[in-house]
């Protein structure tokens, strides 16, 4: 018996059979919801009972149930096979864009996405176009969530590595003093295999030689253990949009065209927002590990 099942007979050993609804292998439950919220949609069901949890409907990286979610998208892969007993490692900076730098980003966004409508939210499957329909959803979705700014490459190692590589970064990383980080330009980044091609922000002043020192750091870790270290000129970013394929040629003309735009429209900055580090997690598997916190924190 699939997942899908499984799921569905639970579902139907806690709130029994009701004629209203069918709960066949080939359609999704229908739910009512709290008096006391939103729907989304008009069908409920005429049973009194409560929901049950979403999480039985959803998975982690879902929106719940907001009618514009649309499933069978595409999502991103990893760059190498999974093989038993690795785990995928992730070095990276958390940030988070600024409420006051939320609607002209949105703006742009919109405007990129309209010539280029296969764009989806980086983690979430959620086509972009989709969201700029409604301002609030684009920012609270696309712009509202943490960012990530990779310090090093996403690699595969094994369990007997995990003590080491977490210790060695908090040894290296943890004292951090505070700095700003400003996100200058719009830039398209492909990945290694070109499977995958990425609307970013990149940083090309302020905090670029406290991150590049960090990235030094954590390539020094990497060496150690006889991992592949970094690009040999990287390039601080974060992603906030991606396509399928290589669409790059394409996306950058956008991207140029709509920087000129905004030159002629004078809405033009020398940076297009400013974060302060929100702290430094290893990602190992499915468990994050804080290597440096915030200074605020």
């Amino acid at each position: 018996m699939d997942k899908g099942l499984l799921i569905m007979e639970a579902l139907r050993a806690t709130y029994g059979d009701d004629d209203s609804s069918d709960f066949d292998s080939d359609h999704s439950p229908t739910l009512s919801l709290p008096a006391n919220s939103n729907p989304q949609t008009e069908e409920t069901l005429s049973s009194p009972l409560p929901p049950p949890p979403v999480s039985l409907l959803h998975p982690p990286n879902s929106l719940g149930s907001l009618d514009y979610l649309q499933t069978g998208q595409p999502s991103r892969v990893r760059s190498f096979p999974h093989v038993e007993g690795n785990y995928a490692l992730h070095v990276y900076i958390l940030v988070f864009i600024p409420y006051i730098s939320k609607k002209e980003m949105g703006q742009f966004l919109k405007r990129v996405s309209s010539v280029v409508p296969n764009l989806h939210v980086v983690d979430i499957v959620v086509p972009l176009n989709t969201l700029c329909k409604e301002e609030h959803k684009l920012e609270q979705v696309a712009l509202g969530r943490e960012f990530q700014i990779s310090l090093g490459r996403t690699v595969p190692i094994r369990v007997h590595q995990i003590d080491s590589i977490v210790t060695m970064l908090r040894q290296k990383l943890q004292f951090q003093k505070r700095y700003w980080i400003d996100f200058n330009k719009w830039e398209v980044f492909i990945n290694d295999d070109r499977t995958r091609t990425f609307l970013s922000l990149e940083v090309v002043t302020g905090g670029l030689p406290e991150i590049t020192k960090q990235i030094q750091a954590v390539n020094e870790v990497y060496k150690f253990h006889n991992l592949p270290e970094f690009y040999k000129d990287p390039r601080p970013h974060i992603s906030l949009a991606w396509a399928l394929g290589d669409v790059s040629g394409s996306l950058k003309k956008v991207v140029e065209q709509e920087t000129k735009s905004s030159v002629f429209r004078g809405s033009l900055q020398s940076r297009i927002c400013t974060s302060k580090v929100g702290g430094i997690e290893c990602k190992i598997g499915n468990r994050t590990h804080i290597i440096c916190k915030s200074p605020d924190q």
